[in-house]
């Protein structure tokens, strides 16, 4: 096993896999029956606020709007950040272009091109962890509440 990454490389870690990686794995559960649901979907960072597109009547789509609250992971199993907080669902047209277009740059397609069918999902994250196995367990978490611990 690793040592245990400190507190400030940990921060650059987790911030830099915000700013470079193009998909998360977005957990949700709907409000009444039915299984939670794993996707996997292209994000962009704007350094606060995480925005996702998906269908509006996709399994996570009806959750995240019903529920208003997400998880998301990025990474790797023995590398992996965790994000959760609220989700609010916006109509496409509703955010500036400059936001879509970065959305598009990242994930290699614009959600615009896709019609009324699709909508764009902002997080904001209120709980950040991340952890490289068992060692650094103890200290993962980097924001509480939304405010980051360094």
């Amino acid at each position: 096993m690793e040592t245990p990454r400190s507190l400030t490389v940990r921060l650059a870690d987790t911030r830099a896999r915000l700013e470079n990686d193009v998909d998360a794995w977005v957990a949700t559960a709907p409000t009444g029956e039915g299984p939670p649901g794993l996707v996997p979907l292209s994000f962009d960072w704007d350094g606060a606020e995480l925005l996702l597109a998906t269908g509006r009547d996709t399994p996570a789509g009806r959750n995240m709007r019903d529920r208003g609250f997400v998880r998301l992971a990025l990474g790797e199993l023995r590398d992996v950040v965790m994000v959760e907080g609220p989700v609010v669902e916006v109509a496409l047209d509703s955010l500036p272009a400059v936001r879509w277009e970065s959305y598009a740059v990242r994930a290699g397609w614009d959600p615009r091109e896709s019609g009324p069918a699709y909508a764009g999902y902002v997080v904001t994250p209120r709980l950040v962890q991340a952890w490289r196995e068992y060692p650094e367990l103890a200290d993962r978490t980097l924001m509480r509440d939304g405010t980051w611990l360094a």
